[in-house]
């Protein structure tokens, strides 16, 4: 991914907006399939538990909060994204959630990573 730091601030956000966005929204979709996959297993038993309406019912109430949160972690990111597919959170909540956690995380990256890379590079130049 170095050459994004080559690229002017406004294409180094821009390239990685639309990277994080594919990926999230793959990471839901993804989601989305093995929870259906799983009605049809035995995993289907437990993911239609008495308790899985209340579950889908508390994401779907916070879980954009959470989704947009989740881009200022590591590794956690992934999970929720992939929860907020297997608990079928509506698009209408999960697209802006998503398009903020993104924003945010876009500009983290964009703005510190390039700086960051600079100083480096400046470090190791001498």
């Amino acid at each position: 991914m170095e050459w994004v730091n080559d690229l002017p601030l406004a294409a180094a956000f821009a390239v990685l907006f639309v990277i994080v966005m594919a990926r999230a929204n793959a990471t839901y979709w993804i989601g989305r399939g093995l929870r259906t996959g799983a009605d049809r297993s035995r995993w289907g038993v437990r993911l239609d538990s008495s308790r899985m309406p209340r579950a889908q019912h508390l994401v779907a109430a916070w879980g954009p909060v959470a989704v947009t949160l989740s881009f200022m972690t590591i590794g956690l990111q992934t999970a929720i994204n992939a929860c907020a597919g297997a608990m079928r959170m509506p698009m209408r909540r999960y697209l802006p959630a998503v398009v903020a956690g993104s924003l945010l995380w876009a500009t983290i990256y964009s703005a510190l990573g390039t700086a960051l890379v600079g100083a480096v590079r400046a470090l190791v130049a001498g």
